[in-house]
């Protein structure tokens, strides 16, 4: 069928080349050829890469006058001519890339705006190479069968040529290195991950559009026989831009949509010439307002019909040989591993060993350092002291791409898929890695063969791991247990010796748990090395053949699940140290004065609180406590509206939260200390302390301030010194004291002992209670058990996002259950 489209298309071209009645109307047409030329080139590198250039006008006038000037000065012919003048813009869109992709974003359009200015100087300046503004005349056209060279030739094959790029467009967008650029542009982070050298991917995507561009000058300057720098200007850059955004960012007809309308359109406005921009600019703000994908994506969306592939049937036995074709019996050794940030040691002197055929599994509190392992062992950290061994091969210190291709795959905490493409494509990028092939063969369509070879076998592997999808569907319109499924699909089609699994299970139902437990394990029995980092205790007790814990960055016990499951330094880290100094506030009041009906809320599509229900009274601290991953955080994110939730009610004295903004809550008594303080680095002590008053309008917010140093004298002596200056417990010390600011009726507070040294856990605890004797309510989540125990007057116990138990601390301080919440039950480490 798209054959059909091709030939319609040249049909059409050609007819309509033959039939054009005079010059004007053939040079309109080959200005649509021309800009069509240069949309394929600035398509790759914006919709298909990412990259913003509002400079391309420069590889343009490169392209015209490398030509013009090999044709005029040097008599060379047409297509000698073009060749150099195709290779010369490449290699400057090369040399220019190569220092800006530095930088990202605006600051990399600001780049390409500075190159081509240069450009237009140049041509301005160097009058004895260029002629100034005097430019070039007589440019020849091209001999076609030695006859005399004509203006509807030269018309025809920019036609020829801007057709053969728009189905290069299309060749290459389904091709590796197309799904390459998508890849790297939707999450350069995951493509690294999977072993694609984002920076030479990044470069190839400058060089293929600065070289198309260039083609589409050199017949720009064939076509009208004369150029000068006036043709060149940042008018020209914006005008190229605006094509692509019009035609749809990415599609196949993109470029030549929006070369028709911006060529055409302006010369219906002849009367009104001087005011081309201020239509253009009107154009693209309507053209964002109600298509912000461009006309073709909008038509596309809504036209498009595909029936849904599904995996073949596979049972847990069939294992893909995809996934172990890389298998041996090599060991992963981790030695001393160290990093630091800040002068905070987040991995301390780590030893780690995981066999072939094992799955360890690294605990931890929340900051113990867990992510931080993975990512030195994936490469996106570098070590401070330290090494990692796979068998004798030495990874320490190699790059990501490196340590992929060596073995060692890995999903994220969050999961990244690349969302713009389907199930099956994140596969095969991931199958690919960084062997995308020649760049002139997958311009000309080669390819597809590999790629059809490859699919059955990817099939195969969203069958084994348990994805029962159309595999050509959006990775953004899937489930969030159907992305954990597909990202751990995406990580074994690297074929690694090593899986690497981020909190693998998080936000997923008991009966998906439960399936990846026997995934896991089947991996495990092929040989594959797996060390997953999990908070469901009762899957890690399950699955483990080691368990190592870390905290505070240290390996505090490393053992079987049932030894470390009784090991009391694990208990403490989890549940934290009981202290007798504590004094629990004393209240009497019943009214609740926050109230949370059936609270269901999530993230998008992961739902991470079930139908939670509690209650704060005046002048009482409670506390809500469990493990990671809980959905503690949420919980106060939520009742704060920072996150709207689903289903449920938050009432503050009888008042619906949802009807306020949160920006508003300061004001109505209710203020959130988040995790991790959350200060203003750049401003001093003194200046976070008034902006914690911002919504007051009385005259006593001085006469506060100095109430808070009383109240926390270290705060005092620091109040001109600037906030990231201050160490973590000084941090959170200002981030209490900014919140009493706003003189709340009550306090929300999220893991406030998160990288406290005991001490100052106990000091900060005092604190809390000796606010609640003076009449404030406090929310505090924690991961301290022992602590909240000692302070709290009630508790709620949240496991998975829902709460399991609550009660008096002295009611339970008795209950197992909350051990089994922090470490899983001790019959999960019965092996199934």
């Amino acid at each position: 069928m798209r054959y059909l489209y091709w030939l319609g298309l040249i049909t059409v071209v050609f007819l309509t080349v033959l039939i054009a009645p005079n010059t004007y109307y053939l040079y309109t047409i080959g200005t649509i050829a021309i800009t069509t030329l240069v949309g394929v080139g600035l398509n790759i590198l914006t919709g298909l890469s990412g990259q913003i250039s509002i400079g391309h006008a420069g590889f343009f006038a490169i392209g015209a006058y490398t030509g013009s000037l090999l044709m005029t000065k040097l008599q060379w012919n047409f297509w000698l001519a073009t060749a150099i003048a195709i290779m010369t813009a490449a290699v400057t869109g090369i040399a220019l890339a190569a220092p800006a992709l530095r930088v990202k974003g605006p600051y990399l359009a600001m780049v390409t705006v500075a190159f081509g200015i240069i450009i237009e100087r140049i041509l301005i300046e160097w009058v004895d190479l260029t002629g100034g503004f005097g430019g070039i005349f007589n440019i020849p056209k091209p001999m076609l069968f030695n006859l005399q060279p004509a203006l509807r030739d030269v018309v025809l094959l920019a036609w020829i040529a801007a057709i053969l790029a728009l189905m290069s467009f299309a060749a290459l967008k389904s091709h590796p290195w197309g799904k390459a650029w998508q890849a790297v542009r939707d999450d350069e982070i995951a493509a690294t991950a999977l072993g694609l050298n984002a920076l030479r991917i990044r470069l190839m995507a400058f060089a293929v559009s600065a070289a198309f561009t260039g083609l589409g000058g050199v017949f720009f300057a064939s076509i009208v026989g004369f150029i000068s720098p006036d043709s060149f200007n940042s008018h020209r850059s914006i005008l190229f831009l605006l094509v692509v955004i019009l035609g749809g960012l990415g599609t196949i007809a993109g470029a030549l949509v929006g070369a028709i309308a911006l060529v055409i359109f302006p010369e219906l406005l002849g009367n009104f010439a001087e005011y081309q921009l201020l239509v253009f600019g009107i154009l693209l703000l309507l053209t964002l307002w109600l298509t912000p994908e461009g006309v073709v994506s909008f038509f596309v969306k809504r036209l498009r019909r595909s029936n849904p592939v599904y995996p073949p049937e596979m049972s847990l036995e069939d294992l893909p040989a995809l996934v172990v074709k890389n298998q041996n019996d090599l060991p992963l050794e981790v030695k001393q591993m160290a990093i630091s940030f800040g002068g905070i040691k987040a991995v301390n002197n780590v030893d780690l060993v995981a066999q072939s055929g094992t799955i360890t599994s690294v605990i931890g509190p929340n900051g113990a350092g867990k992510t931080t392992l993975l990512n030195l062992l994936t490469g996106f950290y570098r070590p401070e002291s330290g090494s990692v061994y796979l068998g004798k091969l030495n990874l320490t210190n190699q790059n990501t791409p490196d340590i992929v291709r060596a073995g060692l795959s890995r999903t994220f905490q969050t999961t990244r898929l690349f969302n713009s493409l389907s199930v099956l494509d994140n596969l095969q990028v991931a199958c690919t890695g960084d062997n995308l092939g020649n760049i002139l063969t997958a311009l000309l369509g080669r390819g597809e063969k590999q790629q059809s070879s490859t699919e059955s076998k990817l099939k195969g592997l969203l069958a084994f791991i348990g994805y029962r999808g159309d595999i050509h569907a959006p990775a953004d319109s899937l489930s969030f247990g159907d992305r954990r499924l597909v990202e751990i699909a995406r990580a074994l089609a690297t074929s690694p010796q090593v899986l690497l699994l981020d909190e693998p299970a998080a936000g997923l139902a008991q009966q998906q748990r439960d399936w990846l437990a026997k995934l896991f394990r089947r991996l495990a029995n092929a040989g594959i090395k797996v060390i997953a980092i999990e908070h469901d205790m009762n899957l890690v007790m399950q699955i483990s053949d080691r368990v190592v814990v870390l905290d505070r960055g240290q390996v505090i016990c490393s053992g079987t699940p049932a030894q470390v499951q009784s090991d009391r330094r694990v208990l403490d880290a989890y549940l934290g140290v009981q202290s007798d100094n504590l004094n629990r506030a004393s209240t009497s009041s019943t009214t609740p004065i926050l109230t949370v009906e059936n609270l269901v809320a999530g993230y998008d599509k992961l739902q991470v609180l079930q139908e939670v229900s509690l209650e704060v009274r005046q002048g009482e601290l409670v506390a809500v406590i469990g493990a990671n991953g809980a959905g503690k955080t949420t919980l106060l994110k939520n009742i704060a509206q920072l996150l709207r939730p689903q289903s449920g009610r938050v009432l503050f004295r009888d008042r619906d939260l949802r009807k306020l903004a949160p920006q508003k809550l300061s004001s109505k008594g209710i203020v959130l200390i988040p995790e991790g303080r959350q200060v203003f680095k750049e401003l001093t002590t003194i200046d976070n302390l008034r902006l914690g008053a911002f919504y007051r309008r009385d005259s006593k917010i001085e006469t506060d301030i100095d109430a808070m140093f009383d109240r926390f004298p270290a705060l005092k002596v620091l109040q001109n010194q600037q906030a990231g200056l201050l160490s973590g417990g000084e941090q959170q010390m200002l981030a209490i004291a900014r919140g009493l600011m706003a003189r709340p009726q009550i306090v929300l507070l999220d893991e406030p002992s998160l990288g406290l040294a005991p001490q100052l856990v106990a000091s900060l605890y005092e604190t809390l209670a000796s606010l609640c004797d003076e009449g404030i309510s406090i929310l505090l989540v924690d991961q301290m058990a022992q602590l909240a125990l000692s302070v709290a007057h009630r508790l709620y116990v949240l496991e998975t996002g829902k709460i399991i138990q609550a009660g008096t601390p002295e009611e339970l301080s008795r209950d197992s259950r909350i051990i089994d919440s922090y470490l899983g039950n001790l019959r999960s480490s019965e092996k199934f």
